[in-house]
Parts: C-alpha cells; structure tokens; sequence
C-alpha cells in the first residue's frame, strides 16, 4: 500500500511541475499576443494613411508618358528648327 500512496504522490507531484511548467511557458506568449492585437489597429489605421497618401503615384506612368511625349516634342521643334 505505501507503494502505491509514493507512486501517487509522485505523478501527482511531477503532473503538478509540468503544468505550471506550461503555464509559466505559455502566459508570456499570451502577453504578447494581447499587446501585438491591440498595436494592430494602430498600425492599421496608419497603413490605410499610407494608402491614401500615396493613392496619387498610381498616376506617375500617366504623368511620365505625358513628359516623355512633351520632351519628344520639343525635340522635334529644336530639329525643325535647325537647333
């Protein structure tokens, strides 16, 4: 019988160490879960900023092609000209 009372308190006693091991392992990753959720929304918001601040640059190919074309022409004049 005692054996059987030592080999409970044993399981027992290492069950009881790999569950607070878990614990001690797993709330540290809970902590940050919980910090980086709440910066997300900031981030994103900043991230939507972004977005509409730089909305215009889907243009610049318009606007490059526009000067390419303007310079071109220019060249042109300058040729007919004789310059």
């Amino acid at each position: 019988m005692l054996m059987l009372d030592t080999s409970w308190t044993i399981g027992f006693t290492v069950g009881t160490v790999v569950v607070v091991a878990v614990v001690a392992l797993v709330v540290p990753i809970l902590i940050l879960a919980r910090s980086i959720g709440q910066r997300a929304a900031t981030i994103n918001g900043h991230l939507e900023e972004t977005v509409q601040n730089t909305d215009a640059l889907k243009e610049l190919n318009t606007t490059i092609d526009a000067a390419g074309a303007i310079t071109a022409g220019l060249n042109r004049g300058r040729k007919r000209l004789g310059g």
